[in-house]
């Protein structure tokens, strides 16, 4: 019975390992310290919709596991030809097998080295295309959000969904998923060769595969939790370097660039910790693997030196030093791949927290969509009606109560009011970028609900305060959404808004580089660029939210003669806080607190000496002083 004492050793350090672990991972359930509770998808939910996108490249994925096949071969037959060298060498030393034998494995190592290059050049490819589809979708369904969805919700938290994550389900298709069933497929068939070789020893492996599968699965669950803490800590630092790399003049402004830090730090301390917790479950599994790898070579060693010492067999089977040497090899060939899931399975877990998170962006349904009968809309004409419009950004906060007014095809009409009276809100409504509560609003006569979104908002035009400019050149940025308008046209649209007067003076012209936002450019030249884009596109509505609030003298005496010569295009709708641009409009309407109280023209407002007349006197009176 002492010989058996070294085994029996052996087995009850796995034992008390195990029993360890399965204490800790009950624990950790009791406790709630994983985030079961935080799963919205299943693994196979998760798997079904991944599928989708690995569906249309099935030939490329076919061609990848002949490949596969073939490589592994090596593993399986390897061990077989050196433990034959082996006993070629000791027993009867006969040259020409030596060389048979030798032969043999340069060429099956050759063949699954061709055949692994093939592989890798095949998957890599079908990567790159399935990464470009996710990429695509995730942007495309962004894109479709409403104004309220896109408010609600960090950039930070879009850019990591649209770069980050999709290179994790991406890694999955070219490495995790083929080197997974490469790894499987190698385990069964060194199981299947061992077998052949020596049974007896083959069921003293198997002895430790139920504690690699326990293993296995606390890692799994471990894993995955691992996972959502850095991918969420991930998500708070893109987030927080989105918001403030681009507001980074106001903190200098302020001289905040001690408290940004000290916020960065925070962030960066808790994705450090997150991958710290990561780290450490990762290196529990892979060393408990690794042990139950060398206690099977321990027991090999310790039994086939046995059996050779003592000329016995095990099971009735005999051990030679060929069958042993064979079976150190197969066992490191059983066991690296186990010890490779490890790190498969880690990387399977971050791709299903990536296809996790992208899944639920994917899922968010838009607020505004068109109507199942809507239509596209040719031609528009201008006249605009609001019939007892309420909206509210939050639920029973109302922005707009009760509005009614009807705008005229072809009249200029300006809405004036205080700060939050629900100006601007009036004119995003107008475009659909939200959906009213309760009420209607007509174009032409027609609810525009009946139109469909993109055939409606090609037919405005609209300025906004802060002009957004992208990075590339002028004409890019003019031209936007249609690549036939020709540089004539553009030119002609600059002249007609007084933008050439400095676009002329630059050396590119119309292809001078703008960089990032515009901000090689004054706010005056971003506000003439973005009347030049509204002329180019010649819209049938015109709508101006304050774009004449940032800019000087001299400019806005140029916007004035612009806006003078748009009136002419079609319906214009303003919002201006300097009363003296909207003078000239045939209809103002004052509301306050989401009500309209008064409407007229300049001169008949004034004459009612109401909320309007206040205004004027007020901005009046401040003019002077200056």
């Amino acid at each position: 019975m002492r010989e058996y004492y070294p085994l029996l050793a052996v087995g009850a350090i796995v034992g008390t390992l195990t029993i360890f672990f399965a204490f800790l991972y009950i624990f950790a359930l009791k406790r709630k310290k994983m985030l079961s509770a935080d799963r919205r998808m299943s693994d196979r939910e998760i798997i079904k919709r991944i599928m989708r996108y690995a569906r249309p490249h099935i030939p490329a994925f076919v061609a990848a596991g002949a490949a596969m096949l073939f490589s592994i071969v090596y593993d399986v037959v390897s061990p077989l030809l050196i433990g034959r060298v082996e006993e070629t060498v000791k027993d009867k030393f006969e040259l020409p097998s030596l060389f048979w034998t030798l032969g043999a494995y340069a060429g099956i190592l050759i063949v699954s080295l061709v055949c692994t290059y093939v592989q890798a050049l095949i998957l890599a490819k079908t990567g790159q295309k399935i990464l470009s589809k996710i990429r695509e979708d995730v942007f495309s369904h962004v894109e479709s959000l409403s104004h309220a969805q896109l408010n609600a919700t960090p950039v930070g938290k879009f850019v990591t969904r649209t770069t980050n994550d999709p290179e994790a389900i991406s890694y999955m298709f070219t490495n995790v998923l083929v080197t997974l069933a490469k790894n499987i497929m190698v385990i069964f068939g060194v199981l299947g060769a061992m077998l052949l070789l020596n049974y007896a020893l083959t069921l003293m492996v198997l002895c430790f595969v139920p504690f690699v599968v326990f293993f296995t699965v606390v890692f799994r669950k471990f894993s995955r939790d691992a996972h959502r803490r850095v991918n969420d800590a991930n998500t708070s630092v893109n987030t927080f370097l989105s918001e403030n790399l681009s507001g980074i003049g106001i903190t200098q402004i302020f001289n905040m660039e001690g408290r940004k830090m000290r916020e960065f730090g925070e962030k960066c301390a808790a994705l450090k910790k997150s991958r710290r917790y990561m780290v450490l479950v990762f290196a529990l599994f892979r060393p408990m693997v690794y042990l139950l790898y060398i206690c099977s070579v321990l027991f090999l060693l310790y039994l086939g030196a046995r059996g050779k010492i003592n000329d016995v067999t095990l099971l009735g089977q005999k051990m030679t030093s060929g069958v042993i040497v064979s079976f150190y090899i197969y066992i490191k060939n059983f066991y690296t791949p186990i010890q490779n899931l490890a790190e498969q399975f880690d990387a399977l877990q971050r791709s299903f927290t990536s296809a996790e998170k992208i899944f639920g962006v994917l899922d968010i349904e838009p607020d505004v969509v068109d109507e199942p009968d809507a239509v596209d809309v040719d031609v528009i004409r201008g006249e605009i009606e609001f019939r007892d419009v309420w909206f509210s950004y939050k639920e029973n906060e109302w922005v707009l109560k009760g509005v009614s007014f009807r705008i005229e095809a072809g009249q200029s009409v300006a809405f004036v009011g205080v700060t939050g009276s629900g100006k601007s809100t009036i004119l995003s409504l107008i475009c659909r970028n939200y959906d009213i509560d309760r009420g209607q609003i007509l174009i032409d006569g027609v609810d525009i609900k009946k139109y469909k979104i993109s055939s409606l908002r090609s037919h405005f035009g609209q300025m906004l305060q802060d002009v957004f400019l992208f990075s590339g050149d002028i004409k890019s940025n003019i031209v936007l959404r249609d690549d036939t308008i020709t540089d004539e046209e553009v030119l002609d649209a600059c002249r007609y808004v007084n933008a050439d007067r400095f676009i002329s003076k630059l050396p590119g012209g119309i292809y001078e580089p703008v960089r990032e936002r515009g901000n090689n450019f004054s706010a005056g030249q971003r506000q003439l660029l973005s009347f030049a884009r509204t002329i180019v596109h010649k819209p049938s509505v015109i709508i101006l939210d304050e774009a004449t609030a940032n800019i000087d003298t001299e400019t806005e005496q140029l916007i004035e003669d612009s806006l003078s010569r748009i009136r002419t295009i079609g319906t214009m709708i303003v919002v201006a806080h300097r009363l003296s641009t909207i003078q000239h409009s045939d209809n103002i309407i004052v509301i306050e607190d989401g009500v309209i109280v008064e409407e007229g023209n300049h001169r008949e407002l004034l004459e009612k000496r109401g909320r309007y007349y206040d205004l004027y006197m007020l901005q009046f009176e401040k003019e002077n002083m200056k």
